[in-house]
């Protein structure tokens, strides 16, 4: 149950929130929006106000708001067989046109921001100084030595480690490499040979994979506070992190170097959103956050439906200075549709096969 309402919690903002930039864009031009609908067809109820149907429908994976005079998910062609009127969409200046679809992806984008810096001012900077450890992996070589959470690490090779950093660092540098390690527990102190298993890990500074030493512990991190601005710089910097990380990502995707199947889908989403609830709101609001950031960027991607095609039409109709043909993006809409829904049922069934595993 937690899971569910978790899920529902953290799709209905994302979503709401884009569609959210786009209807606020639209009024801010005075262009129609026939509907707001949380969800996709059909319609399930909802309220007309003015306008505007605002309504809940019955595919929850995502909504919508439909607006005048623009070729959308709906693929309505009717409405655009008249000559343009003046509340439409294709009936504004090209920046206003530009504006109103970049809005939904901007909120994404505004939205994981404010969530980071609200988390950085109100938790505080997580930071790892003394090599204590907190948690100890099961199956992995600290714990098969001895290690338990609330040790410190005295020694490596004979080496001080004075911090976290310094640990971390002789140790991902001697993957398959036997180490002595020195540790104190209460008034006792233990020693034991630990080797290092290799994993292969992101390096977020090169966009490569490298092979890294893994003991399986985890630090005690201790949280400062910290001033309105610097919460804001710390939060814009995350902000800046992720955004680069989801780029690299993408990348890597396109070119081959990561799997497909690395892509998680609504239910892989719905999982990882009942473990945060369960770790509490920060973590919850976290997900959110990097959820919102994936969301924004995702939907500026060049591909039909998505936002970033709506903003490639209207690019290449800025440059040759008239609309493309009706039957052309109609057309295009059809086939992106086709290629979203493939992709869903992709990633939902590697979510299972994930989950199953």
């Amino acid at each position: 149950m937690l899971t569910l309402v978790s899920t529902i919690f953290v799709l209905g903002i994302l979503v709401f929130v884009h569609e959210l930039g786009h209807f606020l864009a639209a009024k801010l031009f005075r262009i129609r929006v026939e509907r707001f609908s949380m969800g996709y067809h059909p319609r399930l109820f909802g309220k007309q106000i003015g306008e505007t149907d605002y309504c809940i429908s019955a595919i929850p994976f995502g909504g919508y708001v439909k607006i005048s005079g623009m070729v959308d998910e709906s693929l309505d062609e009717d409405q655009l067989k008249a000559p343009p009127q003046p509340w439409e969409f294709r009936s504004k200046p090209w920046w206003q046109r530009m504006t109103v679809i970049f809005a939904g992806p901007l909120m994404n984008l505004v939205l994981a921001l404010v969530i980071f810096v609200a988390a950085t001012y109100y938790y505080g900077v997580g930071e790892l100084h003394a090599p204590i450890i907190d948690e100890v992996l099961e199956g992995k070589p600290a714990a098969e030595a001895g290690l338990l959470p609330g040790d410190r690490i005295l020694t490596i090779e004979g080496q001080d480690v004075a911090t976290w950093e310094v640990m971390v660092g002789l140790i991902r540098n001697a993957p398959n490499q036997p180490l002595n390690v020195t540790w104190s527990r209460s008034d006792s102190v233990f020693s034991a040979i630990v080797t290092p298993v290799p994993e292969s890990v992101f390096d977020t500074k090169t966009g490569e994979m490298i092979e890294v030493g893994q003991i399986g512990i985890s630090g005690l991190v201790e949280f400062r506070k910290t001033g309105v601005f610097e919460g804001i710089a710390l939060g814009a910097d995350r902000l800046y992190g992720l955004t680069r990380l989801v780029f690299i990502s993408l990348g890597r995707l396109i070119t081959g170097e990561e799997s497909m199947k690395n892509l998680s889908g609504p239910v892989l989403i719905a999982k990882m959103a009942g473990e945060s609830a369960r770790s509490g709101w920060g973590t919850l609001l976290g997900f959110m956050a990097f959820l919102s950031l994936n969301l924004g960027i995702i939907n500026l991607l060049p591909i039909p439906v998505l936002d970033g095609g709506h903003l490639l039409f209207l690019t290449i109709e800025g440059i040759i200075r008239r609309e493309l043909p009706l039957k052309a993006k109609l057309v295009i809409q059809q086939v992106g549709m086709f290629l979203l829904i493939a992709l869903m049922v992709f990633v939902v069934y590697n979510d299972i096969v994930k989950i199953v595993h």
